[in-house]
């Protein structure tokens, strides 16, 4: 048996007992570990800039601070690169596989659902602790097919992708998942990757939260939000070329709104955040339980 083999069979034992035991966040499966050249995760602390590589079969991988060096902050400060990265589904080649063993990943948060991860198991970055946490849980319905069911509608796939992201406010245990989450990343050592399967929805208001806690203007998240589109735009392009071939110009267009991201989709979770809360401090207080020795905390983390 090689040793993918042998981390994979611990990934879905983990993902079987978390099933089970119903927690918001799974818990860390410490996958086996090897020697290897990926970086320390202490060069996270090291003061450098990390540059995320580009990989051609994790298309949507980036770092969460943004580009030229780090989003800024309201303080003035700067979002700290090479903390968190986040990413669509890590079905990696071995190629980029390699690469992805050099970045110096301490943990993975995985935000799918069991089918999702039942048809595409993570292939973990050699020592980095595998983290489930199922946002939407697995008896909501499946938005990536309700997705693609959408798609002779680009009004019904925009109404779909709008309400989903109000339910990441709304929904109580989305809420519970996601402040689960927040928590766990204050807490992780090191580096650590978050994603789902395309990166941009559950990651995206992930990625959402974790910004705006750390001080970042409204108009630079909704730009990192927005990078999916460049970042998966060959992939995107290609689904696009396909349906219209098969099924003509609506669905086509309705694949472009189904695949892409649009701000409008990101607003509507902030403007449930409003509407629920009055202002988004009152939602990480009352809407995701974060104690302010949390948040704090998270902000040193995140902030240089």
């Amino acid at each position: 048996m090689t040793i993918y083999d042998t981390r994979q069979r611990t990934i879905r034992r983990c993902v079987l007992a978390a099933a089970a035991a119903g927690a918001l966040v799974a818990g860390a499966c410490i996958l086996p570990s090897l020697d290897t050249t990926a970086a320390s995760p202490t060069e996270v602390d090291s003061g450098q800039t990390y540059s995320a590589p580009s990989l051609r079969s994790v298309d949507n991988f980036r770092d969460l601070a943004g580009p030229g060096g780090g989003y800024r902050t309201a303080d003035g400060r700067a979002v700290r690169t090479g903390v968190v990265l986040r990413s669509n589904a890590l079905n990696p080649d071995d190629s980029d596989f390699a690469v992805l063993n050099g970045q110096g990943i301490n943990a993975v948060f995985d935000l799918r659902r069991t089918a999702e991860i039942d048809r595409a198991p993570d292939r973990v970055p050699l020592g980095a602790n595998y983290v489930r946490v199922n946002v939407m849980g697995d008896a909501a319905p499946n938005l990536n097919a309700a997705v693609a069911e959408s798609l002779s509608s680009p009004e019904q796939a925009s109404a779909l992708l709008l309400e989903a992201n109000r339910q990441f406010v709304a929904n109580a245990n989305q809420r519970a998942q996601f402040a689960a989450l927040i928590s766990e990343i204050g807490k992780a050592e090191g580096r650590v990757l978050v994603h789902c399967t395309a990166g941009k929805d559950r990651t995206g208001w992930a990625s959402a939260l974790l910004l705006t806690i750390a001080g970042v203007d409204r108009a630079d998240v909704i730009a990192n939000y927005l990078l999916t589109n460049e970042y998966s735009r060959g992939a995107i392009d290609a689904k696009i070329a396909s349906v219209l071939q098969d099924k003509g110009a609506d669905a086509a267009e309705a694949t472009r709104v189904a695949f892409g991201v649009n701000a409008d989709f990101l607003e509507a979770a902030f403007d449930e955040v409003d509407r629920l809360y009055g202002t988004f401090d009152n939602f990480v207080e009352t809407g995701l339980n974060l104690s302010a020795e949390t948040v704090q905390g998270l902000r040193a983390k995140l902030v240089v």
